[in-house]
């Protein structure tokens, strides 16, 4: 590490689950599938690889825990449309739960003796 890049060569990086650090073939690897699982689900719109400047997908450790889920429910039989589906559907009622106990909590401290 230098002063000039005081966190290393990548940027900060290292515990940001959105940064796309995986290579196809990497991430591929890391989900025992193989690179045409991780095209299809991309098909699926389950999840959209960035880019490298020079064209190649990168993936992020939140898509490829993703990608996992779809794996799993394709594994169990689940065509694989319908997996991408569901994966969708448990991750949008993941974050209203999220958002709803956010509003529940913001009104508890706004309020507190109506939640008493």
């Amino acid at each position: 590490m230098t002063a000039d890049n005081p966190t290393g060569p990548l940027g900060g990086h290292l515990d940001d689950d959105d940064y796309p650090a995986y290579t196809m073939g990497r991430a591929a690897e890391m989900l025992g599938t193989t690179q045409g699982f991780l095209r299809a689900i991309g098909e699926h719109r389950l999840i959209t690889p960035l880019r490298s400047a020079g064209g190649h997908r990168r993936y992020s450790r939140y898509q490829l825990r993703i990608a996992a889920r779809a794996r799993e429910l394709v594994d169990q039989g689940t065509p694989i449309e319908a997996a991408c589906r569901i994966v969708i559907l448990e991750d949008q009622l993941e974050d209203a739960q999220r958002i709803n106990a956010e509003y529940r909590r913001a009104a508890e401290s706004a309020n507190p003796t109506a939640a008493a």
